[in-house]
């Protein structure tokens, strides 16, 4: 199994690599992300929001992949042969305020968001970088087959989140996630549609390329019985021609917010985990 994942991301480093001249503005920095003092270089930890922000005017496309459990092995290549998709548009109306939509075939999920950045870290002034990120979701897997008394608001999530960054090192950052997450339709009866969360993310730079990034989700009023699980992701940063690809393993398949607070089902001492990662092409 060792050699698989070895082979896996050797593969994908190398066509990151060959496809450098095609896609040489992934992941531009913004005003945010060229400051000594960033925090982070990718739009996301792993599974959170990073507290950078797009630059003014870049329209940025974002595929994610993440797929099924690598625990049955060889009988679906480790994961390999099933995946989710997560397609997600993030536009810069200014420095400091972006706009998205996306659409994950995970439950057929649709996505509004907006992230704007109150405060940047700075070596004379403040030392935090703070960032506000509100999210309103669609399930659309929830229509009439699926249950015909259901109306439209109960297909409705909402995600509102406080991320607080520092860079503490030349290596080191860190990042605190308060979260409010609400869903109008929750998948295992006894949760409590309001929802607190405490997400913690961190990165730690490995040499002038790399960096090791994780993140893990809190949750504070999870229901008793509940199948669901705390998300804990753990990936790799390559930096390469000023962009970012993201390579990770995560027990949440889910991609969005509301996914993979609310409906992570892996387990990490049971091998139940999941390979993914997101590639961002700049316009």
């Amino acid at each position: 199994m060792k050699n698989f994942f070895f082979s896996v991301f050797c593969l994908s480093a190398a066509l990151l690599f060959s496809q450098e001249g095609l896609i040489d503005k992934i992941d531009n920095d913004s005003v945010w992300g060229i400051d000594e003092n960033a925090a982070f270089k990718g739009l996301k930890i792993v599974n959170f929001e990073s507290t950078k922000l797009v630059a003014k005017s870049d329209f940025y496309f974002i595929v994610s992949h993440r797929f099924s459990s690598i625990k049955n092995g060889f009988d679906d290549f480790f994961g390999l042969d099933n995946a989710v998709t997560r397609l997600q548009f993030v536009y810069g109306v200014t420095d400091n305020l972006n706009v998205g939509i996306s659409r994950s075939s995970f439950q057929k999920v649709y996505d509004v968001a907006i992230k704007y950045g109150f405060v940047q870290q700075k070596e004379e002034g403040a030392p935090v970088n703070i960032v506000g990120y509100g999210i309103l979701g669609i399930n659309t897997f929830l229509d009439e087959d699926f249950d015909p008394t259901l109306s439209f608001s109960d297909k409705l999530t909402y995600t509102a989140q406080l991320l607080i960054s520092r860079r503490m090192t030349q290596k080191l950052s860190l990042e605190l996630m308060p979260t409010y997450l609400y869903e109008s339709y929750t998948f295992f009866e006894g949760q409590d549609n309001s929802q607190a969360v405490l997400g913690l993310g961190g990165r730690y730079k490995l040499g002038k390329r790399w960096s090791a990034n994780a993140d893990y989700a809190w949750h504070l009023n999870r229901a008793s019985g509940s199948p669901f699980k705390n998300a804990l992701s753990v990936g790799i940063d390559l930096e390469t021609g000023g962009h970012v690809f993201q390579m990770h393993f995560t027990n949440a398949q889910p991609m969005t917010e509301s996914g993979f607070i609310g409906q992570a089902t892996g387990d990490w001492g049971r091998g139940d985990i999941f390979f993914g990662f997101n590639l961002s092409r700049v316009f």
